[in-house]
């Protein structure tokens, strides 16, 4: 192996030195302890220090790093102390995730360091997001982020990458191929030469560099960084390099041939940059046995601690508290002054008054820009508040919402607008796997909401009509907020953009321009959590939201013997339980309606809490309308058929007559 030591001074050389030992020994640590059963898992990167601590040390420690599994020598070569990571290994407290979260799944502000999830792909994303912070800022720093030539495959790598390359944000994407996704080789995974060359595709310049020469990683990375910290871009890197052990430790290597095996041996890391060093005469046989004796001694150390430390006590309190980033309502009342509006005028002036608010408010979709969005919420917006902040997103559902989060984590709010409601699945992992999870995780809160353009009865036929909240009202970590009303989507929209925490807000493209009121021309907010009595009467109790509102209304108001109390859930996480209850201990009895499909629906859940909390009270069975068991249908007469408008009279008749 050929070191270039270029102007490394000695004490530099050193340096690179101990910061690439100390992993190793850490990591030969582990494999004992693993063998002993007092750690329950481990990726090793025996064989890939180089890559870890070289990009670390290339990096200021402000700048961002996202690592994954096998990126030991990025925590050590942040100086984290040992004892919290063992403690991290361990599931105990003084880690950094409370024992919810094992291994290297966690982030953490103090280090700038921002873990993986099992998943991979999302972490590129974050890392567009946190690099277009940077950019906006023009601080001139750079972002990192690793992953591994498996991952590749992903469509979050691709989409990140356009992201990055069509926005020219700073991150160094850090490729580690080490010849294996688990045990499938890479003449399995691609069909292209080298990894570096998939950086054409995107208009990025690429570099291929010898991932176990921690000279070459140094020397070349710093010229790179210098390069873009002064202009800003993405850079994408590829590490030739292998892993010694199997993807973890269960899985062991009998699937990598024997002279491969051999062959990589040869190249270690370690062994050739201590061999060159001793030939330069810059290390000594004894000064090398004192600093492997020092960091061995300081492994003992931090194991012991974490091993005395008090294993974590189940409490379920703190463990639900932590599901989100606690939130103050603030309530800003506006001025008397009305105007008569749409709800799509509503939530356009409600999301315009955030944005003079909230000089950190980005918010980005497709089309969104200078053409103003699919339903021209956001026209104008371009002249106003200028290109930086409303910015138009490739198709890159996933990675946007990946960005939203990077965003976050840098100081930055932000709302997504999925076109259309239905083209979320696209983007569904990252809602569901990052940002639902990251504060319950680690203590970090994802400051974004998603705009969803939701609901049949347009004629849009199966794929932009769903109205797909369910989804989302499952996974503990999202709010879901879903007005019926002008007055109340403006007010919880401003509310939504001052929660730290991921909020689905939807948007029923029926009422957009369907459904006026007067609405206050000032900024305000209103409360999640509280739904609104429309109605009030000692018959029925009818409970619903969004386009459903409206039908209900209309039912009553064809038949005006019916005396109901009705109430718009106005956010269905969280739920006003203490008014549904309250009303259907006065009616006793209840019919939910909905437009989503019935099964799994979210008339499902609150018929169950009522028949737990009410039972006692009913006169009647809790009755559930929803839309029929099928993908909505285009043309009008399918489409009438599928809706649960004209069933919901049926069913409410028979249920008062019961």
């Amino acid at each position: 192996m050929n070191f270039d030591r270029k102007k490394l001074t000695n004490q530099q050389l050193l340096t690179l030195y101990k910061k690439l030992i100390k992993p190793r020994l850490i990591e030969e640590k582990m494999l004992i302890l693993i063998r002993q059963g007092k750690v329950s898992k481990w990726f090793s990167g025996i064989g890939q220090e180089a890559i870890s601590v070289g990009v670390t040390a290339v990096l200021e420690q402000d700048e961002y790093i996202l690592p994954m599994h096998r990126n030991l020598g990025v925590f050590t070569g942040r100086d984290i102390p040992l004892f919290r990571l063992f403690s991290q290994w361990q599931g105990k407290a003084n880690g950094f995730t409370k024992g919810r979260d094992r291994s290297f799944h966690f982030g953490t502000q103090e280090y700038k360091i921002i873990g993986m999830i099992s998943h991979l792909g999302p972490q590129l994303g974050v890392a567009d997001g946190i690099a277009l912070a940077n950019k906006l800022r023009k601080n001139g720093k750079v972002t990192a982020v690793f992953t591994g030539e498996g991952a590749t495959s992903e469509g979050d790598f691709h989409e990140a990458l356009n992201i990055a390359s069509v926005w020219d944000l700073p991150v160094l994407f850090v490729v580690e191929n080490n010849g294996y996704g688990l045990s499938t080789p890479t003449n399995e995974q691609y069909r292209c030469e080298n990894i570096a060359d998939k950086g054409i595709g995107y208009g990025m310049e690429s570099y291929i560099i010898d991932g176990n020469n921690i000279l070459e990683v140094y020397t070349q990375l710093s010229d790179i960084v210098a390069s873009m910290r002064e202009n800003p871009r993405p850079v994408l890197l590829e590490f030739k390099t292998f892993r010694m052990r199997g993807h973890e430790e269960a899985s062991g290597t009998k699937y990598v041939p024997q002279e491969l095996m051999d062959m990589w041996a040869e190249k270690d890391p370690v062994d050739n940059y201590k061999n060159y060093l001793i030939s330069e005469g810059i290390l000594t046989e004894e000064v090398d046995k004192q600093l492997r004796d020092e960091i061995k001694k300081e492994i003992n150390t931090a194991f012991k601690q974490a091993s005395d430390e008090e294993a974590i006590e189940a409490n379920e309190s703190i463990e639900l508290n932590d599901v989100y980033k606690p939130f103050k309502y603030e309530e800003v009342n506006p001025k008397k002054e009305r105007e008569n509006m749409r709800m799509i005028d509503a939530i356009s002036q409600g999301l315009k008054q955030s944005m003079e608010r909230h000089d950190n408010l980005v918010i980005m979709g497709q089309d969104i820009a200078e053409y103003g969005g699919a339903f021209k919420i956001t026209d104008g917006f371009v002249a106003e508040f200028g290109k930086d902040r409303v910015r138009n997103t490739p198709i890159c559902e996933s990675a946007i919402i990946a960005t939203g989060m990077g965003l976050s984590i840098n100081g930055y709010k932000s709302v997504i607008e999925m076109q259309f409601a239905d083209f979320v699945s696209t983007g569904f992992n990252p809602i569901v796997n990052y940002l639902a999870k990251v504060h319950y995780r680690w203590n970090e809160n994802a400051d974004v909401v998603v705009r969803m353009p939701c609901g049949a009865g347009v004629q849009a036929g199966p794929f932009h009509s769903q109205t797909n909240e369910a989804w989302f009202t499952k996974t503990p970590g999202l709010k879901v907020v879903y007005p019926a009303f002008p007055y109340d989507a403006k007010g919880l929209l401003a509310t939504a953009i001052n929660d730290p925490n991921p909020v689905m807000f939807f948007e029923h493209k029926a009422l957009y321009r369907s459904v006026y009121q007067d609405v206050p021309k000032d900024y305000y907010t209103l409360p999640f959590g509280k739904a609104a009595v429309l109605k009030e009467g000692e018959d029925v109790t009818i409970i619903s939201f969004g386009a459903g509102v409206h039908w209900a209304l209309e039912t009553l108001a064809k038949n005006t013997d019916i005396k109901a109390d009705l109430i718009d859930l106005r956010t269905l996480q969280p739920l006003d339980t203490e008014t549904i209850f309250n009303s259907v201990k006065k009616t006793g009895k209840v019919i939910i309606l909905q437009e989503d499909t019935l099964f799994g629906g979210v008339a499902s859940d609150i018929s169950s809490m009522i028949m737990e909390e009410c039972f006692e009270y009913l006169d009647g069975p809790v009755k559930r309308v929803g839309s029929l068991e099928s993908a909505i249908p285009f043309t009008k007469a399918l489409e009438d058929q599928y809706l649960p408008k004209q069933r919901f009279e049926t069913v409410l008749k028979d249920l008062l007559a019961y």
